[in-house]
């Protein structure tokens, strides 16, 4: 399943390439209810073509539509949908939310093409960068982002978008939690990749959109899988797959490393990759283990509830004592 910000960019390049002004509409905030989270983007062009989406439906007809009135001339606007003002478009989002959404006019042209270029680089690259827009000057430009973090900002005038790589996740082996954490971690939009060397277990293991390694986790992961929206989960309780995968991924960008276990089995974990493993404090200190929310899980399905809720907490730069 491709990025869906890497189609927006596919398309906004193509039709620039083409000589053709582009509309790149980016999700600022949401209030109640909305189908889409802040960082959504689409692309439209004059004739009404779009690729992405802001919302269900609603929002796209009456943004294309206004667009094809001469609509949307500044270089950067902002629109708010679904509060029913005078100066608002009158089109209801779902459950009464309000949407907020950053539209801009892109020329084409050089500068158009080199921005667009850098974006699309950034989605297929290994780092993030946030996109700092300043509204009241109309001027854009890209700074270096940390890794986790909000994807959007917004400080009175200024705008910052983070854009980076697809997320993805590696499950390293197979488990009856794995399954579950792989299809809630796809249904999020992650690239997700299941990696266990037994054949056994892989053959009774289809998930469409869910990719599946025979490899060992470990040396997949030491190939160089991981870059910065990398999160790894180690899900199997065999530490001959579980304590390899986290010293190997340790050592990569990866954002998240979690190990599932008991408080006990995590204590034991520790000491063993201490000693066996040689990681230092500061390398066991980036391990979650135990592995994801305390969320009192009992069942496969709530374990892995539990997993893929606390990679989205690290991601979004959220401490545990602030949800």
């Amino acid at each position: 399943m491709q990025h869906m910000d890497l189609q927006v960019l596919d398309a906004a390049l193509a039709w620039a390439n083409g000589g053709e002004t582009v509309w790149l509409c980016s999700v600022l905030a949401t209030f109640g209810s909305s189908p889409r989270e802040p960082g959504s983007m689409l692309v439209a062009k004059a004739d009404g073509t779009c690729v992405g989406s802001l919302s269900g439906g609603c929002i796209e007809e009456d943004f294309l539509a206004r667009v094809a009135q001469g609509r949307f001339t500044e270089a950067f606007e902002i629109v708010r949908y679904g509060d029913g003002a005078d100066e608002s478009p009158q089109v209801s989002l779902p459950c009464g939310g309000i949407l907020d959404v950053l539209v801009e006019r892109l020329a084409p042209g050089a500068e158009t093409l080199t921005h667009l270029e850098v974006l699309h680089a950034t989605l297929l690259g290994q780092r993030s960068l946030v996109r700092h827009i300043d509204l009241q000057r109309q001027r854009k430009r890209f700074v270096e982002a940390d890794e986790n973090g909000p994807r959007v900002e917004r400080d009175g005038q200024v705008v910052k978008l983070r854009v980076g790589p697809a997320l993805r996740l590696i499950i390293a082996g197979i488990s009856p939690v794995s399954r579950f954490c792989a299809e809630f971690a796809r249904t999020l939009g992650f690239e997700v990749i299941v990696c266990d060397p037994r054949d056994a277990l892989r053959r009774d293991f289809v998930i469409e959109g869910v990719e599946v390694q025979s490899a060992l986790p470990s040396l997949f992961i030491a190939s160089g899988a991981c870059h910065a929206a990398t999160a790894v989960v180690a899900l199997t309780h065999d530490p001959r797959i579980d304590d390899l995968a986290v010293i190997e991924a340790v050592r990569t960008p990866a954002f998240y490393v979690g190990v599932m276990g008991s408080k006990r089995t995590s204590a034991k974990r520790a000491e063993r990759l201490a000693r066996s493993g040689g990681l230092s404090d500061e390398a066991i200190d980036r391990i979650h283990m135990p592995i994801g929310l305390d969320l009192d899980s009992k069942t496969p399905a709530e374990i892995a509830l539990a997993v893929v809720a606390d990679v989205l907490r690290v991601r979004r730069g959220k401490a545990r004592d602030a949800l």
